[in-house]
């Protein structure tokens, strides 16, 4: 009883978060331009879906702060679209502002997303690492339950989720951070030979954003990169 009653209190926070951070979404006006300048490491920001990036904004600003160059992607919307897709502008927009040595930043199905751009541009070598939050790397049983296919993509059994889940070379430079209990993915996050999971004894789906173990695990890989060509 003590656990369902903590884990709802957790669902309850996770949504109201969730609901104050779309509603500033909504609101906010900010030029993303405003944050793709400075000297550091780049990091590319990779929303969940019906998100934008401004749901992520606390976080921009913080790694903005510290003299990095922040890129975010206003084409991928609400990140609605299949994950090839979404990974494939991610790609060419990485390409054509000639980025090298980027940290992606990603929340739920922007991992999924970070993780194929990760394997399409394992030529190139233009990014060093990943740090996922709350991504459903194993699917959730939820999804199979879904309708509209940008949800049905989250069932294990899909396409995306198996396919990915057979790509293990990109898994040693990806950081997973998660949390205790996720009511959107019962599994859990948990990525099979990544360079680090990280379990907060927390839960939430959104609300493990704003972690602060979610911000320095992000400082420590920007750092990793910092100097690399």
């Amino acid at each position: 009883m003590i656990r369902l009653l903590r884990n709802a209190a957790w669902w309850a926070r996770d949504y109201l978060y969730a609901l104050r951070w779309q509603v500033n979404a909504a609101l906010s006006r900010t030029d993303p331009r405003e944050f793709a300048t400075g000297n550091l490491t780049p990091v590319v920001i990779l929303p969940g879906v019906y998100e934008t990036w401004r749901f992520m904004i606390p976080l921009i600003t913080a790694m903005h702060d510290r003299g990095h160059p922040v890129h975010v992607l206003p084409v991928l919307r609400r990140n609605r679209r299949p994950v090839d897709e979404a990974a494939a502008s991610v790609v060419e927009y990485i390409a054509h502002h000639d980025l090298r040595g980027c940290v992606l930043l990603a929340h739920s199905k922007g991992g999924l997303v970070g993780k194929r751009v990760m394997i399409r541009d394992a030529a190139e070598g233009r990014i060093a690492s990943m740090l996922a939050v709350a991504t459903p790397f194993g699917g959730s049983r939820y999804g199979r339950a879904m309708v509209v296919p940008s949800l049905r993509i989250f069932s294990p059994r899909s396409a995306t989720i198996v396919s990915l889940s057979k790509e293990h070379e990109v898994n040693g430079r990806i950081v997973s951070v998660y949390g205790r209990f996720d009511p959107h993915i019962p599994e859990g996050s948990e990525l099979p030979g990544a360079a680090k999971n990280v379990r907060l004894e927390t839960g939430g789906h959104f609300r493990v954003l704003a972690h602060p173990r979610v911000i320095a695990e992000l400082i420590a890989l920007s750092e990793e990169s910092d100097g690399l060509p």
